[in-house]
């Protein structure tokens, strides 16, 4: 029987009803599942099921936090709010504080699960077999489906139980979509965002008020273009980095969400180690936690298997592709020229032959930082910035080369859409995941790129039609209410 803080949340978040009622619901004995399920890498054929056990239904809501000390080299003495100078750091917790009791802490437990599906249309389940969570990964387990049938609704049932139970202890329903086959047109739409900051999120212990109103648009999937979690001030240790995960992913409004909207995730600097870094970055700033640990932690919390740039088909019109900011990339202080690189020798050429491949409609690059931009002057991270210029010319003449392909980027905490002035390719940047976070560029400083140029928080929707068997492709901002804030319709050129 739920309990009336329970119905009285259930009534006023109408959407989140059904999962409030699941985990009412469960038995008090056996783990639960209060960092709900995760769908990723969805194809024509398959996809990718996450989920994570956790010892309680609910996150702590409004605990403690961690407080991060920073060592002063010249008398010894620590102190709080050292920036990220090369300082050696130490975390204290508050009295009567542990790592499983400070705010959004969902500690892990062991225990089983297995996953359920079928087709929407369908009567019969396909179950898979119980397995055990993995402890040395936060308590995971990623359900790897195959065989699915094209541009097709499938339920799922993520069930859990103890290690020595018989009967689910806790269950999470959710859905999907799968990509239409390349050969057939049909209309498709996604939603793009970065930047959540958890400091930052807009509606406390509910979370992003972008979420439900991603859902009115009942977009195919989502990508998230890095920077999910920000690690720098408190993730001084690999459990504190996890803590950021299932912290981010314990919020009603994320875990909602993500038991029915397909997902690609892309790592940036801050959910992969810190700001601006590379796998040579020398610091002391982030503690015990390590670039490769980082790199380990990101594959277990998000569902897309082993390799982190990938390209996804959805129908005759559309095509994406997700690339690697962060594994390859030369130090941001080597001199610019042919040998510095963000991605890589083996993704470039990679990016390179698929795109060549891809007979689709419209092809989209979804990164994770700006390739046109403009940025600031001051920053020297990504490929619109004076740093990686001349890779930044090689991706935009090669783009220019094709038809119909566009930029989507991450990383800047506003909303733009530029033209690059010599090869005419548009960029659109999606803007941070809240107002709260929104800002770095001022709103009146309109380059003469600038499309549109909005320093406000929101979600970018991208949806592909045909219109009397016209392709067409529309970019829309959207702010965090769900406003239409600007809207670029593109016709298909032949």
């Amino acid at each position: 029987m739920l309990s009336l803080k329970k119905i009285g949340f259930a009534i006023v978040l109408t959407g989140f009803t059904i999962l409030i009622i699941s985990f009412g619901n469960q038995k008090s004995e056996g783990p639960s599942m209060a960092t709900g399920i995760k769908i990723g890498e969805v194809t024509s054929h398959s996809a990718i099921v996450w989920t994570r056990l956790t010892k309680n239904q609910e996150r702590i809501n409004n605990g403690p936090m961690p407080i991060i000390l920073y060592k002063n080299d010249k008398d010894g003495k620590w102190s709080e709010g050292e920036g990220r100078a090369d300082r050696e750091p130490k975390v204290e917790f508050p009295v009567g504080s542990t790592i499983a009791n400070i705010d959004g802490a969902v500690p892990g437990e062991h225990g089983e699960a297995r996953l359920l599906y079928k087709l929407k249309k369908s009567q019969d389940w396909i179950t898979t077999k119980w397995e055990a969570v993995k402890p040395e990964a936060d308590f995971t387990l990623q359900f790897k489906i195959k065989d699915l049938k094209p541009a097709e609704t499938y339920e799922i049932e993520v069930q859990s139980r103890s290690l020595k139970g018989k009967e689910p202890s806790c269950t999470i329903k959710g859905s999907f979509r799968t990509a239409s086959l390349p050969e057939t047109p049909q209309p498709v739409s996604f939603t793009v965002v970065t930047g959540t900051a958890y400091p930052d999120r807009d509606s406390a212990n509910f979370g992003y008020k972008i979420y439900p109103q991603m859902l009115k648009l009942h977009p195919d999937f989502f990508v998230h273009t890095g920077d999910i979690v920000y690690y720098d001030r408190q993730a001084k240790t690999s459990a504190l980095a996890r803590w950021h995960w299932d912290q981010m992913y314990s919020l009603p409004s994320n875990v909602e969400f993500h038991r029915q909207v397909a997902s690609y995730f892309i790592k940036d600097d801050h959910d992969t180690w810190m700001n601006d870094c590379y796998p040579t970055m020398q610091t002391r700033f982030m503690g015990e936690f390590t670039f490769k640990q980082g790199q380990e932690i990101f594959l277990q919390e998000a569902p897309m298997g082993e390799k982190t740039f990938r390209t996804i088909r959805w129908g005759k019109d559309l095509q994406i592709w997700l690339p690697e900011g962060r594994d390859f990339r030369s130090s941001n202080d080597d001199p610019d020229g042919p040998e510095k690189t963000i991605w890589g020798k083996e993704q470039m050429e990679w990016f390179m032959s698929t795109v060549k491949e891809s007979d689709a409609t419209f092809k989209v690059l979804i990164s994770p930082t700006p390739i046109i931009g403009p940025d600031r002057g001051n920053k020297n991270d990504n490929h619109a910035n004076a740093g990686f210029r001349y890779e930044q010319q090689v991706i935009l003449k090669f783009i220019a080369s094709q038809k119909n392909m566009f930029i989507v980027c991450g990383d800047r905490h506003w909303q733009y859409v530029s033209k690059d002035p010599a090869t005419r390719i548009l960029e659109f940047s999606c803007g941070p995941a809240s107002n709260e976070h929104a800002g770095g560029w001022n709103p009146n400083d309109r380059e003469p790129q600038h499309l549109y140029l909005n320093v406000i928080g929101g979600f970018l929707y991208v949806k592909v039609n045909r219109v009397a068997d016209i392709p067409e492709i529309i970019f829309s901002h959207f702010g965090v209410t769900g406003k239409l804030l600007n809207e670029y319709k593109i016709p298909s050129q032949k």
